[in-house]
């Protein structure tokens, strides 16, 4: 090694004399390049190399579960079906229908959205469908729920523990696949 390049290394003040004169940029250049290595082994050696993880995928969570399971499971079995859905929503148009006059305005309609956190994205003209200024008790009630929709994977009406814990399992992503092989491969 150049023994102007092995100055760099040197870091006890009896050894710099020894080092002699030389470009202040190449030192530069060279005290870069060993920061560079030492940040490079210090990543590496806490186990993070350019933000890749080498720890095992964590299960994701679909943001419409981060405020827990719906409220209106009403048996509390873990299945979440149309029926409670619907049960759950006549009950809550009838607690917000402040008049009793049979349709929610949009200022009721802004107490509704407070009573789960599945509603609270929920937009008035998603509910009012005959775009009346008003949402009938037949239009609220009979909305398919959002969250059905999104875990419902068989179309039956019922959303199981086995179906959310589909959707919240990491899929695969990219890379080779497997591909089927026919009766000659």
């Amino acid at each position: 090694m150049d023994p102007r390049r092995a100055c760099v290394f040197l870091r006890t003040a009896r050894d710099w004399p020894r080092c002699g004169s030389f470009d202040r940029r190449e030192n530069l250049r060279d005290g870069i390049s060993v920061l560079r290595i030492g940040v490079t082994l210090a990543m590496l050696s806490a186990g993070c190399s350019f933000g890749v993880s080498s720890a095992p995928a964590q299960t994701r969570t679909d943001p419409m579960l981060n405020a827990g399971p719906p409220v209106w499971d009403t048996n509390h079995d873990g299945v979440f079906t149309c029926e409670e859905w619907k049960t759950f929503m006549d009950r809550l148009f009838v607690s917000a229908d402040k008049g009793k006059k049979g349709f929610l305005t949009p200022q009721e309609f802004e107490q509704v959205k407070k009573a789960d956190p599945t509603l609270a994205q929920a937009e008035f003209g998603y509910f009012d469908e005959n775009q009346d200024g008003k949402i009938s008790r037949k239009e609220f009630v009979d909305k398919p729920s959002v969250f059905i929709l999104r875990f419902d994977k068989n179309g039956d009406c019922k959303v199981t523990p086995e179906e959310l814990k589909a959707a919240t399992t990491p899929q695969p992503t990219g890379g080779p696949q497997e591909r089927p092989r026919d009766r000659f491969h």
